[in-house]
């Protein structure tokens, strides 16, 4: 069973996540910057790879200038990842710095995402 890929990108102000099976997108989403709990990104991952019933592979972004993960609750999330059958989370480097989408972009852009998932846990 082929896993779908997540990557979840921390910026100055939003933190975007892109969830894709192959070319498809399934998710795409734009969130409040930090997590205000440290399991906030393995319960998301783990309820996601639950509802697609199918192992989840995710790049966190947490290191480089298209990385915003130097606050308290980003800290707090990596001392809380845990293994599972179902999620594998990776920590890696991200280099693209997106702008802010203005009003009426929509959710902006996720080209950079989709480039990371290809990279760091699509095979």
């Amino acid at each position: 069973m082929r896993p779908l890929g997540m990557g979840i990108v921390p910026g100055p102000v939003m933190t975007r996540v892109l969830l894709l099976d192959g070319p498809h997108t399934l998710l795409q989403a734009r969130l409040p910057h930090g997590p205000c709990h440290p399991r906030a990104v393995p319960s998301l991952a783990e309820a996601l790879a639950l509802w697609a019933g199918r192992p989840l592979r995710v790049a966190l972004a947490v290191d480089g200038p298209g990385a915003f993960c130097v606050t308290r609750p980003w800290r707090d999330t990596f001392d809380a990842l845990s293994r599972s059958l179902l999620v594998d989370i990776r920590c890696v480097a991200h280099d693209a710095v997106p702008g802010e989408p203005g009003p009426g972009d929509g959710l902006g852009e996720f080209d950079d995402l989709r480039a990371l998932i290809r990279r760091t846990v699509a095979r």
